[in-house]
């Protein structure tokens, strides 16, 4: 028997070379090697599938493929042709790669609008889903029992976004028992090429903001435009994210945006903050979907925050009455024993007067890291809607990350800076 020798990267022997594992796969930044590893694998099992004597398919997969030219194939031809042993043994044509003796094909397909025609495809032994970071839960829930050969596996491959996206839920949160999953960033890869290397340092330099994500793995902390991706960026730097404790003398301040109590209402968000001289102690975030309001206090109370230590300020809608529940979040919160202000409807431009206060507002503020961390996300994330078409902007995106935003938006509204050699700020007065 003729032995061949296969180099790869050396944190990825152990992923191809664990026995028994219905799930392997590699996440991380650009340049690790990752994918071209997993499509010279696929490869190698699809001509020792053959040689074992077995037909049927490998599968590649994307979420989103509408050609051919959006698939794996060039990668799994590229990794085929990279080893003139294995391109021996396979037959690769413009829109085809199988095996010469025809017993195993690779496959490509879309999985956002291609579902139905996976359940029907017959014998894969292989579900590689390469760029897997935006398939939907529903996706892997109809995908997964569609690979049921005798030792069949579904690899995975993907660069982190979001920690709420369903791949990261279920292959790295969560994963499978029977999985092998590792992280896969730049260095980890022997034969990172100098050019990329260039890249990654100009990044580096002059989009620290995006580096973390593209080359280190690191969940998308800011987009590209977002309202204080530099500011949160500036705040890092001079080490304002880290942290922080809470004076027990001064009063907890909460800041509040409000939702509603209905399954698919709008988040409820807070920030729990202090304010010190010209410092501002960002302590802690809350966000909940559709809870009644006994819920948000109880974690405040869980928290420390109680009455008479903790100041509440409200949107002008905190006087309203809930739709569910009958009763305002001002009576609510005034009830169960804390100091409210209502703040006037600010009018016209008010979304645009928040995020220009808190751009201002931003240099003073320090940010406990451990518990503020979904909220710095939303902040991170929260941008404006754009018409790419005319290159205008829209005013900001409504979306999950405005109402963490809103809230904290508020919060520098509210904020006055302190008089004289006074300790805390006073309090704004605001025109009725």
């Amino acid at each position: 028997m003729t032995k061949v020798q296969v180099k790869i990267p050396p944190k990825l022997v152990p992923v191809f070379s664990a026995p028994n594992k219905r799930y392997r796969g590699a996440y991380g930044g650009r340049g690790s090697g990752k994918t071209r590893t997993f499509a010279k694998m696929a490869a190698i099992r699809g001509y020792m599938l053959a040689k074992g004597g077995q037909s049927g398919l490998i599968l590649c997969g994307r979420e989103f493929m509408n050609s051919l030219d959006e698939s794996s194939m060039s990668e799994v031809k590229a990794a085929i042709q990279s080893e003139p042993w294995l391109a021996a043994h396979y037959d690769i044509g413009e829109k085809y790669i199988r095996t010469l003796d025809r017993r195993i094909e690779f496959a490509f397909t879309g999985l956002r609008h291609n579902l139905d025609s996976v359940k029907s495809k017959a014998r894969i032994h292989i579900l590689w889903v390469d760029e897997a970071e935006p398939v939907s839960d529903k996706a892997w829930l109809k995908v997964i029992p569609t690979v049921r050969e005798h030792n069949s596996e579904i690899w995975v491959t993907w660069n982190p976004e979001l920690e709420s996206s369903a791949t990261h839920q279920r292959f790295r949160a969560n994963p499978p028992e029977d999985s092998i999953i590792v992280e896969m960033n730049w260095r980890d890869n022997p034969w990172f090429p100098e050019v990329l290397n260039q890249e990654r340092l100009d990044d580096k330099k002059k989009r620290p903001d995006q580096y973390d994500h593209i080359w280190e793995g690191d969940f998308i902390r800011v987009v590209e435009g977002a309202y204080y991706a530099d500011l949160l960026t500036e705040a890092n730097l001079q080490g304002r994210i880290g942290k922080v404790m809470p004076d027990p003398y001064l009063q907890y301040r909460i800041f509040v945006d409000i939702g509603g109590t209905g399954a698919k209402s709008d988040a409820f968000t807070m920030w729990v903050a202090q304010f010190v001289a010209r410092e501002v102690r960002v302590l802690d975030y809350y966000e909940a979907v559709g809870q009644p309001v006994g819920a948000h206090m109880q974690w405040l109370r869980k928290r420390g925050y109680e009455p008479g230590s903790a100041k509440v300020w409200l949107p002008h809608d905190g006087s309203t009455h809930d739709r569910v529940f009958d009763v305002s979040y001002e009576s609510a919160f005034m009830s169960a024993g804390y100091d409210v202000v209502v703040v006037p409807n600010q009018g016209k431009g008010a979304a645009s007067a928040r995020i220009e206060a808190l751009r201002r507002l931003f240099p003073a503020l320090w940010f406990n890291e451990d518990t503020t961390k979904p909220g710095r996300d939303a902040l991170g994330w929260y941008h404006e809607k754009r018409d790419e078409r005319r290159n205008i902007g829209l005013g900001p995106e409504h979306d999950w990350s405005s109402h963490g935003a809103d809230s904290a938006g508020l919060m520098a509204v509210c904020y006055e800076p302190p008089r004289g050699g006074e300790q805390e700020s006073f309090e704004p007065e605001f025109q009725l």
